[in-house]
């Protein structure tokens, strides 16, 4: 009897641990936080139901399972219960209160910006999509005030800017003021080129307006009306840069041709190496189905005649800057970034509204690619359309190119992991990225 026992509680314990669910987010069984939600993303086996302090959770076909719950401030206590087992979570959610810093006004300064693409922004906050131009070293800048980690930058009398104060290096005395030296205007057949030479380097922001991309030199030096104006028509689809030779600013506004042999697409591959990026409700490495994508992205473009070339070819690290750097020495006119996405922890999930492909975008210039992928990706892997966006992401920010970061689903949505984990899921979104970019281009 005793040995008949032993066996039934071995059984049930072999079943449990066989059919128990398996949670990948949260890591830890105790923690703090200062978000609205704590977000469980996870898989059950054998067909077990699930429910989050005592609510019915759905689950999807291949065992795939994601849910927010709503936190109060203080502890608390979250149960985790299937048909084999039971785990328990404690979240501690603090208040995280922050008051607007009060900005502090002084008497005008010169500051030297000290490293070439420095963000100048329109708020003294670092993040968002706040930024008006990216200076080079050497810039003289006028500050006359503070705000928590940012000097305000005097550009003319109804403009100012914010730089962060680790970017620059302060000056006892003001500069001369800086003169104007020429400008000169040279137009080619896919480009037009406008240079504008001062004494010494000063502030521009860059505008893209409907018709025309404005570029604006602020000499604040010498008064607070000194604003020198470059309007550059600009074309269908385009792309632009800004170099400097000690005060000499040249812009140059590209368009895009329309003959494939002549187009550099680069395909850039999310995450990598030590940076798995989202992990599923299955537990996949978001890393993996990028590469996965990005090869066959690749294969589509160069059989259609397009000169492609990837930022990464196997898993391994790669910094963001590194990416942006390969895609500029090979002289892309496209930049692709692929990924797949995930829902914010701190965020409230509803799994048929927060998934399928999202396109995101920076400058104008990507604004119609973004469109036209997000209809043609989620036409050709299946997924549901959810829209662009525009977002700061520092591989999409260049000029030189016209650059979007594709998000082909949700790696932490139920549903969306139907999509992801099947074999042909990387082969339909490569077509329909390689059809969106022979729509853009034609």
């Amino acid at each position: 009897m005793k040995r008949l026992l032993i066996l039934i509680m071995s059984f049930f314990t072999l079943v449990s641990s066989t059919y128990a669910f398996e949670l990948f987010y949260p890591t830890e069984k105790n923690s703090i936080s200062s978000g609205e939600y704590a977000f469980f993303v996870g898989r059950t086996f054998g067909g077990e139901s699930i429910k989050i302090n005592d609510e019915s959770i759905y689950v999807a076909s291949n065992g795939a399972f994601a849910h927010s719950v709503k936190l109060r401030d203080g502890e608390n206590r979250i149960k985790i219960k299937s048909d084999y087992g039971i785990q328990f979570f404690k979240i501690y959610k603090t208040t995280n209160v922050q008051n607007e810093l009060p900005t502090e006004e002084f008497e005008p300064q010169h500051a030297i910006v000290n490293f070439d693409n420095t963000p100048l922004r329109s708020t003294p906050i670092d993040a968002g999509l706040n930024r008006m131009s990216h200076l080079f070293a050497g810039t003289n800048l006028l500050i006359n005030g503070s705000n928590g980690s940012f000097y305000r930058v005097l550009l003319s009398e109804n403009k100012v800017g914010w730089i962060a104060k680790e970017s620059v290096t302060l000056s006892e005395c003001l500069p001369l003021p800086a003169e104007f030296i020429t400008m000169d205007s040279t137009r080619f057949k896919n480009a037009m080129i406008q240079t504008i030479t001062m004494s010494q380097r000063l502030p521009y922001t860059i505008e893209d307006s409907d018709k025309e991309i404005i570029f604006r030199v602020y000499n604040p030096f010498l008064s607070t009306n000194s604003v020198y104006n470059l309007n550059i028509p600009k074309p269908e689809k385009y792309t632009y840069n800004v170099t400097v030779d000690k005060g000499k600013y040249t812009f140059k506004v590209k368009k895009l041709t329309e003959n494939e042999n002549d187009i550099t697409i680069a395909i850039d591959a999310g995450h990598g190496g030590s940076e798995r990026g989202a992990i599923g409700c299955l537990g996949t490495e978001e890393k993996t189905i990028n590469l996965k994508i990005a090869q066959e992205t690749a294969s589509e473009l160069a059989k259609k005649g397009f000169n492609v070339v990837m930022t990464r070819e196997c898993d391994g690290d790669l910094a963001l800057n590194d990416r942006v750097n390969i895609a500029k020495e090979k002289e892309a006119d496209i930049f692709i970034s692929i990924h797949l996405n995930s829902i914010p922890a701190n965020q409230q999930m509803d799994i048929h509204k927060t998934r399928g492909t999202e396109v995101y975008y920076f400058n104008d210039n990507a604004k119609r690619l973004a469109e036209t992928l997000e209809k043609t990706v989620s036409s050709s892997a299946g997924t549901k359309r959810n829209g662009i966006y525009p977002a700061s992401f520092a591989v999409i920010r260049p000029t030189d190119y016209i650059g979007v970061l594709v998000e082909a689903a949700y790696m932490t949505n139920p549903l969306d992991s139907t999509f992801y984990t099947t074999d042909k899921f990387a082969k339909n979104v490569a077509k329909g990225i390689s059809k969106g970019i022979c729509e853009f281009i034609k």
